[in-house]
């Protein structure tokens, strides 16, 4: 089986949908609003995707300014494709792009946690969230 990889590959809402339903990460992902996953295509500035002939399998999708910090929001690779390197390959791809001084960053979903810190990714436990439904207090 050969996989493909290309970065910032244009890709279909419904393509993204699937990939994310396929991984396992729609259960975490706004999936039913399409508007919502057509803003997060629209506005990611580094996208890495795998492809098996012309099925997308895979998907790392951030937002980054290339020198300082890397905002991994998505990595998504389709269950029959896990297990086989891809998501760690599109990671890999993901990193070449960044500058020498750029730092990756992510928040995993709680099952995640040992596949990252299996690959060298280091904990952080200062992450700070703020709902949208949340206001900054005064």
């Amino acid at each position: 089986m050969a996989i493909d990889y290309k970065i910032n590959q244009a890709i279909s809402v419904e393509q993204f949908i699937a990939v994310l339903n396929e991984s396992g990460l729609g259960e975490r992902r706004p999936v039913d609003d399409i508007e919502c996953v057509r803003g997060m295509l629209e506005h990611n500035n580094l996208c890495v995707t795998a492809w098996d002939n012309n099925q997308l399998i895979g998907v790392a999708r951030s937002m980054t300014d290339f020198h300082y910090a890397c905002y991994l929001s998505d990595l998504a690779v389709a269950k029959d494709y896990q297990g086989q390197g891809v998501g760690k390959e599109l990671l890999i791809i993901t990193q070449k792009q960044l500058g020498p001084h750029c730092k990756l960053i992510l928040i995993a979903a709680p099952a995640a946690n040992d596949y990252y810190q299996s690959i060298g990714f280091s904990h952080n436990p200062r992450c700070w969230t703020l709902a949208p439904e949340q206001s900054i207090k005064s």
